[in-house]
């Protein structure tokens, strides 16, 4: 289920895409894909030395990547050398893929077919797009609308007033009203006087038994995807950005936000109105006290508190001096 592709991609060789570049192996374009996930005939790109040990190992037939990183690269792939990578991926992808930097509305939307859909159930106005594929027993409310090629499960319960694109969705999941599942994330490159926006190619994967109360938005990836894992539970209004994965049996409090590439290990609880640096790794088993800014990586096991979130003896200890001093 995790294969499917919501984006159409036009065939390009890399030797197009980079003409003044010296190109060792030419090949067409397969996709475009993070270091860890990328095959011979993928690009990839790196562009942070935190992800050296990943950059070592990639399988990618060729990488977008700064003459300073270039040294962790294998020298059998093709290694394109440019000054800034992520607009020089942004220009890429928005040859490859045409239309995934706006979120088009889907024109194919129409009320479901009752002879398709026997075992599901729909309230009034929902409006479904082509392919859309649905488990039995699930129930869908008033106002919804699901776009083409998107997958619900079995016995799941989408509220009134949800906008579903884009998505990949397991079976028991709840989604509250008023969700939005799969609209394209926050990204784009400033240079003067324009900004180049950042076309978001991923999805989003929703595991088993997940609940997303109301009003929250979950981002869809923009080159990797956006994970939730099995009986994780999200608390109202909360902001999943592109490209976070959020592991199993976590409980995410009200108007807690992730920013884009924050990894959440197991059973993490996070109290209300948190938030969470991009790029970061929460170990499994964290605790984070509500209203706490995460700025750094958390290992597994801990709880922190404050901005920046701090282990919470150090947050309480640093509390009652300031208390003694008042």
């Amino acid at each position: 289920m995790s294969k499917v592709s919501f984006f159409k991609k036009k065939k390009i060789t890399l030797k197009r895409l980079f003409p003044n570049q010296n190109i060792n192996r030419d090949f067409i374009i397969n996709d475009v894909k993070t270091l860890q996930s990328a095959q011979k005939n993928d690009l990839s790109f790196f562009d942070k030395s935190s992800y050296s040990s990943t950059a070592l190992k990639t399988n990618a037939g060729a990488c977008i990547t700064t003459e300073n990183l270039r040294k962790y690269l294998d020298k059998r792939s093709n290694i394109i050398v440019v000054k800034n990578v992520l607009y020089e991926l942004a220009i890429i992808l928005n040859k490859i893929y045409s239309f995934a930097d706006i979120d088009y509305p889907d024109l194919s939307l129409k009320k479901p077919s009752a002879t398709k859909y026997q075992s599901v159930k729909f309230g009034n106005n929902v409006l479904i797009g082509k392919n859309v594929k649905i488990g039995k027993n699930t129930l869908i409310g008033s106002n919804t609308i699901i776009e083409s090629n998107v997958v619900i499960g079995q016995s799941c319960v989408i509220g009134y007033g949800n906008y579903i694109r884009n998505s990949l969705i397991g079976d028991r999941v709840v989604t509250q009203d008023n969700c939005k599942l799969g609209q394209k994330g926050f990204g784009f490159i400033p240079i003067k006087n324009k900004n180049i926006k950042f076309p978001h190619i991923g999805k989003v994967i929703i595991d088993d038994d997940v609940e997303i109360a109301s009003g929250c938005t979950i981002d869809r990836g923009s080159v990797d995807d956006t994970l939730i894992g099995k009986n994780t539970y999200l608390d109202n209004q909360v902001h999943i950005a592109h490209n976070v994965k959020i592991g199993s049996n976590c409980m995410i409090a009200g108007q807690v936000g992730f920013a884009g590439s924050s990894q959440i290990g197991n059973s993490v609880s996070i109290g209300g109105q948190a938030g969470v640096s991009g790029h970061l790794k929460i170990g499994n088993d964290v605790k984070i006290g509500g209203g706490s800014g995460v700025v750094k990586n958390i290992e597994d096991n801990q709880i922190v508190m404050g901005y920046p979130a701090v282990p919470l003896k150090d947050f309480m200890k640093k509390n009652i001096k300031k208390n003694d001093k008042k």
